[in-house]
């Protein structure tokens, strides 16, 4: 038949009878017709679905809860996320029924975007292109950079750490707020400037103006794996 096994032994298994695991052609034949009458099929946008749309935006029902609602009126509607891209594109043309959404002047950003969240920094040179010397651990200069948040979200420390001696630099924050941290950053380094090599930073958005550092330092970031980012327990440690 040209069909792998285990693909005609799926299609055994879920058109059988279920009563006695018998298989009949003619019923296999009504399973699968109901299973395409009951799923979902593309809906279009119509000008009906619009309007109504429309309506309910302007009653400052959310995308998510147009949707729902519409589907538990046994109504016509189409998924939030079209709902979204009608409002941004309507936007353009001089529309303002973006203004009802909650989210107002922040564009709907589609789940999964890998532009989105945690791992994405601008101009971020991966791990993998740092230098091979960094993972001997042979020399002074090749440092780690993270933050610790205080209880409660309240206060955080910057840490400095150099891979080698496991000397650390420590500084008092008042949150993860980008521009205190990278001044603090520099601040801390600038004396011992000609000594530093590479800076390998965790992928905060705090670090996010990261190249700032990287020019008044004039040395390289690089940006661990999202999620994986972790060093080794230090032998001997000096705070500086």
């Amino acid at each position: 038949m040209g069909f792998n096994k285990s693909t005609i032994s799926r299609g055994l298994k879920r058109n059988c009878n279920k009563r006695n695991g018998e298989y009949r052609p003619e019923l296999a034949q009504r399973k699968y017709k109901n299973r395409i009458n009951k799923r979902n099929h593309y809906q279009r946008f119509s000008e009906d679905i619009k309007t109504r749309v429309d309506e309910l935006l302007k009653n400052d029902y959310s995308p998510e809860q147009i949707s729902g609602r519409m589907k538990t009126e046994d109504l016509k509607c189409v998924s939030h996320e079209t709902i979204y891209l009608y409002v941004w594109s309507y936007k353009k043309q001089g529309g303002e029924l973006y203004k009802h959404l909650r989210r107002r002047g922040r564009h709907y950003t589609k789940r999964g975007s890998k532009r989105n969240g945690r791992g994405f920094i601008k101009n971020r040179i991966d791990i993998d292109q740092r230098p091979s010397i960094v993972d001997e651990k042979i020399r002074f200069g090749d440092l780690e950079i993270d933050t610790v948040i205080g209880k409660n979200h309240k206060g955080a420390l910057l840490t400095i750490n150099d891979r080698v001696t496991s000397l650390v630099w420590i500084r008092l924050l008042s949150g993860k707020e980008t521009a205190p941290l990278i001044e603090a950053a520099i601040k801390a380094l600038l004396p011992i400037k000609d000594k530093i090599h590479t800076i390998t930073a965790e992928n905060g958005k705090e670090f996010s103006f990261h190249e700032k550092i990287a020019n008044d330092l004039d040395i390289s970031i690089y940006f661990a794996k999202p999620y994986h980012f972790g060093r080794e327990e230090p032998t001997r440690t000096q705070m500086v």
